[in-house]
Protein backbone atom coordinates (compact mmCIF):
# COMPACT_ATOMS: atom_id res chain seq x y z
CA UNK A 1 0.00 0.00 0.00
CA UNK A 2 1.23 3.52 -0.72
CA UNK A 3 1.97 6.09 1.95
CA UNK A 4 -1.15 8.00 0.83
CA UNK A 5 -3.51 5.05 1.25
CA UNK A 6 -6.30 5.39 3.84
CA UNK A 7 -5.28 3.93 7.23
CA UNK A 8 -5.77 0.21 7.74
CA UNK A 9 -8.18 -0.35 10.65
CA UNK A 10 -7.38 -3.17 13.05
CA UNK A 11 -10.17 -4.50 15.25
CA UNK A 12 -10.33 -6.50 18.42
CA UNK A 13 -12.99 -9.22 18.08
CA UNK A 14 -14.84 -10.10 21.30
CA UNK A 15 -16.67 -7.06 22.64
CA UNK A 16 -15.68 -4.88 19.68
CA UNK A 17 -16.84 -6.46 16.43
CA UNK A 18 -19.07 -9.15 17.87
CA UNK A 19 -21.09 -9.56 21.07
CA UNK A 20 -19.75 -13.03 21.87
CA UNK A 21 -20.64 -13.05 25.57
CA UNK A 22 -23.72 -15.32 25.28
CA UNK A 23 -21.79 -18.21 23.72
CA UNK A 24 -18.58 -17.73 25.72
CA UNK A 25 -20.42 -17.72 29.04
CA UNK A 26 -22.55 -20.66 27.92
CA UNK A 27 -19.35 -22.62 27.28
CA UNK A 28 -17.94 -21.52 30.64
CA UNK A 29 -21.08 -22.65 32.42
CA UNK A 30 -20.96 -25.97 30.56
CA UNK A 31 -17.53 -26.60 32.06
CA UNK A 32 -18.60 -25.41 35.51
CA UNK A 33 -21.63 -27.73 35.45
CA UNK A 34 -19.38 -30.69 34.60
CA UNK A 35 -17.31 -29.79 37.64
CA UNK A 36 -20.44 -29.58 39.86
CA UNK A 37 -20.00 -25.83 40.25
CA UNK A 38 -22.80 -23.23 39.99
CA UNK A 39 -23.19 -21.22 36.79
CA UNK A 40 -21.94 -17.66 36.44
CA UNK A 41 -24.66 -15.17 35.44
CA UNK A 42 -24.14 -13.59 32.01
CA UNK A 43 -24.23 -10.01 33.30
CA UNK A 44 -21.66 -10.72 35.99
CA UNK A 45 -19.35 -12.63 33.66
CA UNK A 46 -19.13 -10.22 30.70
CA UNK A 47 -16.07 -8.48 32.08
CA UNK A 48 -14.24 -11.79 32.51
CA UNK A 49 -13.94 -11.99 28.70
CA UNK A 50 -11.03 -10.65 26.70
CA UNK A 51 -7.86 -12.57 27.59
CA UNK A 52 -8.62 -15.88 25.89
CA UNK A 53 -10.41 -19.09 26.86
CA UNK A 54 -7.89 -20.19 29.48
CA UNK A 55 -8.08 -16.92 31.42
CA UNK A 56 -11.88 -16.91 31.19
CA UNK A 57 -11.93 -20.38 32.73
CA UNK A 58 -9.57 -19.31 35.50
CA UNK A 59 -11.74 -16.33 36.31
CA UNK A 60 -14.90 -18.44 36.24
CA UNK A 61 -13.39 -21.00 38.61
CA UNK A 62 -12.19 -18.25 40.95
CA UNK A 63 -15.79 -17.09 41.45
CA UNK A 64 -16.39 -20.27 43.45
CA UNK A 65 -12.94 -20.20 45.03
CA UNK A 66 -11.76 -23.16 42.95
CA UNK A 67 -8.04 -23.42 42.21
CA UNK A 68 -6.80 -26.05 39.75
CA UNK A 69 -3.43 -27.35 38.63
CA UNK A 70 -1.94 -26.47 35.27
CA UNK A 71 -2.76 -29.95 33.99
CA UNK A 72 -6.35 -29.72 35.19
CA UNK A 73 -6.71 -26.31 33.58
CA UNK A 74 -5.40 -27.76 30.31
CA UNK A 75 -8.07 -30.47 30.48
CA UNK A 76 -10.86 -28.02 31.24
CA UNK A 77 -9.70 -25.65 28.52
CA UNK A 78 -10.01 -28.44 25.96
CA UNK A 79 -13.55 -29.20 27.16
CA UNK A 80 -14.37 -25.50 26.92
CA UNK A 81 -12.95 -25.06 23.42
CA UNK A 82 -14.61 -28.20 22.07
CA UNK A 83 -18.03 -27.11 23.36
CA UNK A 84 -17.55 -23.49 22.33
CA UNK A 85 -16.56 -24.42 18.78
CA UNK A 86 -19.82 -26.34 18.37
CA UNK A 87 -21.89 -23.41 19.66
CA UNK A 88 -19.75 -20.47 18.56
CA UNK A 89 -22.51 -18.54 16.81
CA UNK A 90 -25.62 -19.71 18.65
CA UNK A 91 -26.13 -16.33 20.28
CA UNK A 92 -23.16 -14.25 19.11
CA UNK A 93 -23.98 -11.38 16.77
CA UNK A 94 -22.16 -8.39 15.25
CA UNK A 95 -22.74 -5.23 17.23
CA UNK A 96 -25.50 -3.03 15.87
CA UNK A 97 -24.35 -0.85 12.99
CA UNK A 98 -21.11 -2.74 12.35
CA UNK A 99 -21.68 -3.82 8.76
CA UNK A 100 -23.00 -0.41 7.69
CA UNK A 101 -19.93 1.21 9.27
CA UNK A 102 -17.58 -1.18 7.47
CA UNK A 103 -19.37 -0.48 4.20
CA UNK A 104 -18.86 3.28 4.64
CA UNK A 105 -15.20 2.87 5.53
CA UNK A 106 -14.51 0.41 2.70
CA UNK A 107 -16.05 2.87 0.25
CA UNK A 108 -13.38 5.35 1.32
CA UNK A 109 -10.63 2.82 0.67
CA UNK A 110 -9.95 1.54 4.17
CA UNK A 111 -8.90 -2.08 4.66
CA UNK A 112 -9.56 -4.11 7.80
CA UNK A 113 -7.81 -6.68 9.99
CA UNK A 114 -8.54 -8.52 13.24
CA UNK A 115 -6.06 -8.69 16.12
CA UNK A 116 -7.58 -10.75 18.94
CA UNK A 117 -6.44 -12.75 21.95
CA UNK A 118 -8.90 -15.43 20.85
CA UNK A 119 -7.38 -18.46 19.09
CA UNK A 120 -7.02 -17.85 15.36
CA UNK A 121 -9.07 -20.86 14.20
CA UNK A 122 -11.91 -19.99 16.56
CA UNK A 123 -11.83 -16.38 15.38
CA UNK A 124 -12.04 -17.47 11.75
CA UNK A 125 -14.78 -19.99 12.54
CA UNK A 126 -16.87 -17.32 14.26
CA UNK A 127 -16.42 -14.76 11.49
CA UNK A 128 -17.17 -17.45 8.89
CA UNK A 129 -20.42 -18.35 10.64
CA UNK A 130 -21.41 -14.67 10.75
CA UNK A 131 -20.48 -14.09 7.11
CA UNK A 132 -17.84 -11.49 8.02
CA UNK A 133 -14.59 -13.21 7.00
CA UNK A 134 -14.37 -11.70 3.48
CA UNK A 135 -14.25 -8.23 4.98
CA UNK A 136 -10.84 -8.74 6.62
CA UNK A 137 -7.43 -8.84 4.95
CA UNK A 138 -6.01 -10.70 7.97
CA UNK A 139 -7.49 -12.45 11.00
CA UNK A 140 -4.84 -13.06 13.67
CA UNK A 141 -5.18 -14.68 17.09
CA UNK A 142 -2.98 -15.18 20.13
CA UNK A 143 -1.47 -18.31 18.56
CA UNK A 144 -0.78 -16.77 15.12
CA UNK A 145 2.56 -15.21 16.03
CA UNK A 146 3.03 -16.63 19.54
CA UNK A 147 2.33 -13.28 21.24
CA UNK A 148 -0.80 -11.65 22.64
CA UNK A 149 -1.97 -8.11 23.25
CA UNK A 150 -0.65 -5.80 24.58
CA UNK A 151 2.65 -6.96 23.01
CA UNK A 152 3.17 -4.47 20.13
CA UNK A 153 4.70 -7.21 17.95
CA UNK A 154 1.21 -8.69 17.64
CA UNK A 155 -0.21 -5.51 16.13
CA UNK A 156 2.84 -4.95 13.91
CA UNK A 157 2.66 -8.47 12.49
CA UNK A 158 -1.12 -8.27 11.99
CA UNK A 159 -0.80 -5.04 10.01
CA UNK A 160 2.02 -6.51 7.93
CA UNK A 161 0.01 -9.66 7.16
CA UNK A 162 -2.88 -7.47 6.01
CA UNK A 163 -0.59 -5.58 3.67
CA UNK A 164 -0.78 -2.34 5.62
CA UNK A 165 1.68 0.11 7.13
CA UNK A 166 1.96 0.49 10.90
CA UNK A 167 2.35 4.30 10.77
CA UNK A 168 -0.95 4.40 8.87
CA UNK A 169 -2.92 2.07 11.16
CA UNK A 170 -5.75 2.65 13.62
CA UNK A 171 -6.66 0.21 16.43
CA UNK A 172 -10.25 -0.27 17.57
CA UNK A 173 -10.98 -2.11 20.82
CA UNK A 174 -12.98 -2.37 24.01
CA UNK A 175 -10.44 -3.01 26.78
CA UNK A 176 -7.03 -2.34 28.28
CA UNK A 177 -5.04 -4.75 26.07
CA UNK A 178 -6.33 -2.93 22.98
CA UNK A 179 -5.35 0.50 24.23
CA UNK A 180 -2.09 -0.94 25.52
CA UNK A 181 -1.06 -2.57 22.24
CA UNK A 182 -1.87 0.63 20.33
CA UNK A 183 0.13 2.81 22.70
CA UNK A 184 3.14 0.47 22.58
CA UNK A 185 2.99 0.29 18.80
CA UNK A 186 2.51 4.07 18.65
CA UNK A 187 -0.71 4.05 16.67
CA UNK A 188 -3.96 5.86 17.53
CA UNK A 189 -6.77 3.92 19.17
CA UNK A 190 -10.55 4.21 19.11
CA UNK A 191 -12.26 2.78 22.17
CA UNK A 192 -15.80 1.38 22.24
CA UNK A 193 -17.71 1.60 25.50
CA UNK A 194 -20.11 -1.31 24.87
CA UNK A 195 -17.64 -4.19 25.21
CA UNK A 196 -16.07 -6.23 27.99
CA UNK A 197 -13.72 -4.50 30.39
CA UNK A 198 -13.24 -4.30 34.16
CA UNK A 199 -11.78 -0.80 33.72
CA UNK A 200 -14.17 1.70 32.08
CA UNK A 201 -12.96 2.73 28.63
CA UNK A 202 -13.15 6.39 29.65
CA UNK A 203 -10.42 5.71 32.24
CA UNK A 204 -8.21 4.05 29.62
CA UNK A 205 -8.21 7.30 27.64
CA UNK A 206 -8.35 6.18 24.00
CA UNK A 207 -7.78 8.83 21.35
CA UNK A 208 -11.45 8.69 20.43
CA UNK A 209 -14.40 7.03 22.20
CA UNK A 210 -17.59 5.78 20.55
CA UNK A 211 -20.79 4.32 21.96
CA UNK A 212 -22.21 2.88 18.73
CA UNK A 213 -20.68 1.51 15.55
CA UNK A 214 -22.47 4.14 13.47
CA UNK A 215 -20.01 6.65 14.96
CA UNK A 216 -16.93 4.71 13.83
CA UNK A 217 -16.52 6.24 10.34
CA UNK A 218 -16.54 9.78 11.74
CA UNK A 219 -14.07 8.82 14.48
CA UNK A 220 -11.75 7.31 11.86
CA UNK A 221 -12.05 10.40 9.64
CA UNK A 222 -11.34 12.64 12.62
CA UNK A 223 -8.21 10.72 13.56
CA UNK A 224 -7.02 10.52 9.95
CA UNK A 225 -7.29 14.30 9.64
CA UNK A 226 -5.51 15.00 12.94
Amino acid sequence: MSASSPPIIVFDLDGTLVDTAPDLISALNHVLAREDLPPVPLAAARNMIGAGARKLLERGLEVDGRAVSVGELDRLTKVFVDYYAEHIADGSRPFDGLEAALDRLAAKGHRFAVCTNKLEWLSKLLLDRLGLTPRFAAICGQDTFGVAKPDPAFLRETVARAGGRLPGAIMVGDAGPDVGVARRAQVPVIGVDFGYTDVPMTELKPDRLISHMRDLPDAVANLSAA
